[in-house]
């Protein structure tokens, strides 16, 4: 999200004179998220547009893609885009480029959409480049000026993704063109026909939420069939910039997976946007959005990106479907059954296993008592794991958790296809539910997070200590080691000595760079971690 300026807007209306000013960065061009988890990093990239053609159109979608097989779309410094483009383009493929053309420029426009300055203005009203625009005409003239390049890069996605996946469209018979199977594909209209009308809120409530207690995030999954992931991709870029929204959001065909940040009142617009949607609606309820307070300052910008699945377990969805899982238990009966395996003496406990099914800088901060919480550092590792590990879980029941439920539902999937579980059990909402249920519960320390925040504590117990001197300390800082970006436990007293890295041979190469010539090649990975058992052996008791 690009930040406020303090500069006072223009007011443009009808045939203004334009200040120069070079365009500002959208929220996915920008860089320099932190790389320091695998699960923090989503591709940045121009805003994937939807696919969809009108009937007329369909009849130039092959011949689309066979001219835009070797041209490179990539292509950054496309001046005039007219010519540039058009030029590869017979007059079929011309067709569907000023078709694309129309959707990259109404989707531009639109998420410039903000709301009256007052409440003695109306209509709609559009601010870009330190500009208001109070007509449609105005706003339009800006962008075709302004920001044509912007409009041939978003183009250019448009095409390329026709490009590498035709339209669905072209593989039904034409019986089942003329009826689509029903929550199977969104209808064909705009993706802006799904943005909130925000016209009547002021700006102030939409860009507020840069404290904690002003702010909220917002952390939720629904695991569904989607035929068209791009095209979501596309709403859920304009929603979220719509609402000054900060965050990540992951997209594919078996669901989505995001957390954003921003104003309670733009994340409980998000909420209901989500709740409307047609795809959606069926699936999601309030209560699968996990709130916690935040905001937009909580994230470096906004990433939304299609992948292969929605957390990356590394295992393809068409091996392991989401539609497999283990057996749901409320947070309510979680609790109980934790309950019911403490009082057990522990020769009495092997017919039950509590599985974390973190990873292990989560779980060092925050777990459950007498919990198994694996050594792993990628949620990718677990399916190995549980294959190395096969003989802890045979005719057991297995209760596992995560932090907001979507690892639980692939993982218990993964076990289950293995065969050797009496039962599989997963809580239900994840570790954040259960907090807000049971802040005093059995969960003891603070609940890690994948934004600035690290984490959220509900309670006062301290379960981790300081690396260096080992005094109680859960409070992660990022190695001071330039680059390299792993989670550091150092308590004041040890900071206040220096030691600030993740280890000692990575504090020896920071103090070292620090006094010498700045090395670009520094590894992200540094010695303490690679020397983790990729996959750990868990011994038994």
């Amino acid at each position: 999200m690009t930040p406020a300026r303090t500069t006072p807007p223009q007011l443009c209306s009808g045939p203004a004179v334009f200040l120069p000013a070079a365009p500002a960065p959208t929220a996915l061009e920008t860089s320099g998220a932190r790389s320091y988890l695998t699960e923090r990093n989503l591709p940045h990239g121009s805003i994937q547009m939807p696919s969809s053609t009108s009937p007329d159109e369909e009849v130039g979608l092959e011949t689309c893609v066979l001219k835009f097989s070797d041209l490179d779309l990539k292509e950054s410094n496309l001046i005039n885009p007219s010519n540039s483009l058009k030029a590869e383009l017979d007059a079929n493929t011309k067709k569907k480029y000023s078709f694309a053309k129309k959707k990259a420029f109404a989707l531009f426009v639109k998420t410039k959409q903000v709301p009256a300055p007052s409440l003695e203005f109306k209509g709609k009203w559009w601010r870009c480049c330190q500009q208001l625009f109070a007509d449609q005409t105005s706003i339009h003239r800006h962008v075709a000026t302004q920001h044509a390049e912007e409009v041939c890069q978003q183009t250019a996605s448009v095409l390329k993704q026709l490009t590498a996946a035709p339209s669905a469209s072209q593989s039904l018979p034409s019986a089942d063109r003329k009826s689509p199977p029903k929550d199977c594909r969104p209808p064909s209209q705009e993706v802006s026909a799904w943005l909130p009308d925000v016209s009547r809120i002021s700006p102030d409530e939409l860009s507020s939420g840069q404290g904690d207690e002003d702010g909220e995030v917002l952390l939720y999954y629904c695991y569904c069939d989607l035929e068209d992931p791009h095209r979501i991709c596309a709403w859920q870029t304009a929603l979220c910039q719509l609402l000054h929204l900060t965050g990540k959001i992951r997209i594919a065909t078996e669901g989505i997976n995001g957390t954003v940040g921003g104003s309670k009142v733009a994340t409980r617009l998000y909420v209901e946007a989500m709740l409307s949607c047609p795809l959606f609606k069926d699936y999601l309820c309030e209560e699968d959005f996990k709130s916690s307070k935040g905001g937009a300052h909580c994230f470096p910008d906004l990433r939304v990106g299609v992948f292969e699945e929605i957390v990356p377990m590394g295992v393809s969805p068409s091996q392991i479907s989401y539609k497999n899982p283990g057996i749901h238990l409320s947070p309510g009966e979680f609790h109980k059954e934790i309950e019911k395996l403490l009082s057990q003496a522990n020769q009495d406990r092997g017919d039950t296993i509590l599985l974390d099914c973190r990873n292990f800088y989560e779980s060092k901060i925050g777990r459950f008592q007498g919990c198994l919480a694996p050594d792993i550092r990628k949620f990718s590792y677990f399916p190995s794991y549980v294959d190395k590990n096969l003989d802890i879980f045979r005719q057991k029941r297995v209760l596992m958790y995560c932090t907001g439920g979507i690892r639980c539902e692939r993982g218990s999937a993964y076990l289950r296809a293995k065969g050797v579980c009496k039962e599989v059990f997963q809580l239900k909402g994840g570790i954040h539910k259960y907090l807000e249920e049971f802040p005093e519960g059995f969960y003891k320390g603070k609940l890690f997070v994948f934004d600035e925040r690290f984490a959220l504590a509900y309670n006062s117990s301290v379960v981790a200590e300081c690396s260096y001197c080992g005094a109680p300390w859960d409070q992660y800082k990022l190695c001071s080691t330039p680059q390299c970006r792993q989670l550091v436990l150092t308590c004041s007293a040890c900071q206040g000595q220096g030691f600030t890295a993740c280890c000692v041979t990575c504090q020896d190469k920071g103090g070292r760079q620090a006094s010498g010539p700045t090395q670009d090649s520094f590894k992200e990975e540094c010695e303490c971690t690679a020397r983790r058992p990729r996959i750990p052996q868990e011994q038994r008791a």
